[in-house]
């Protein structure tokens, strides 16, 4: 048996009967604030689960499913999120920071509010997504953001290149040090490669306001 505790009040949530979280079953339960920080919950199944303020800090989250699932307030801070399926879940002021996320599924997902900052989000799709978060310093490169919702986000010094961001929400988007080398803007108008950039002279605003063209 694995207990499963709260991770401020230690109390007991419940119990697994297995030998492992690998692969555990947990769709549907109600775990809110369970401590998993640092476990092993590769292929985990969590959907439709209420997780709201749990810790997944440092846990390897490998092919985990949490669609659906109520993440509110969540902590994934330096946690291994590879190939994990967010789809249509609600992720309000979770923590990601440094979290690896590279070809994971946000299709859907509400990410509001969230400090993402230096996380790895490499080739996620995150299409339809709400994104109206801190994504400081993370990689985005290769991302599928179509039809996203980033009005007001934090995109200092984040990498997209390579990323689509067709028909994406962009007002009072904050962009400064950002990569965007063949990025495919909100108009379908694929960015220049900095190189090229530099040798323009037509340019009328600055190359990074390209949703407003």
């Amino acid at each position: 048996m694995i207990p499963i505790r709260h991770s401020e009040t230690n109390d007991l949530l419940m119990e697994v009967d297995q030998e492992t979280l690998q692969g555990c079953h947990l769709g549907g339960t109600q775990l809110s604030g369970a401590n998993f920080e640092g476990q092993n919950l590769q292929g985990a199944d969590f959907n439709n689960a209420d997780l709201r303020n749990a810790n997944f800090a440092g846990a390897n989250l490998e092919n985990a499913n949490f669609k659906s699932s109520n993440l509110k307030g969540a902590i994934f801070d330096g946690a291994f999120c590879q190939h994990v399926d967010l789809t249509d879940a609600f992720l309000e002021e979770c923590s990601m920071r440094d979290a690896d996320l590279s070809h994971s599924i946000l299709r859907y997902a509400r990410l509001t509010d969230a400090d993402c900052s230096g996380a790895s989000m490499t080739r996620c799709d995150m299409s339809l997504a709400d994104m109206r978060s801190n994504f400081n310093e993370a990689n985005l490169a290769h991302a599928d953001l179509r039809g996203s919702n980033l009005t007001g986000a934090n995109l200092n010094g984040v990498n997209l290149t390579g990323a689509n961001m067709l028909d994406a929400l962009m007002v009072d988007v904050r962009m400064a040090r950002a990569k965007m080398d063949d990025a495919i803007g909100p108009h379908g108008r694929r960015i220049e490669r900095a190189s090229s950039r530099s040798k323009s002279s037509s340019l009328k605003r600055p190359w990074w306001q390209f949703w407003r063209s």
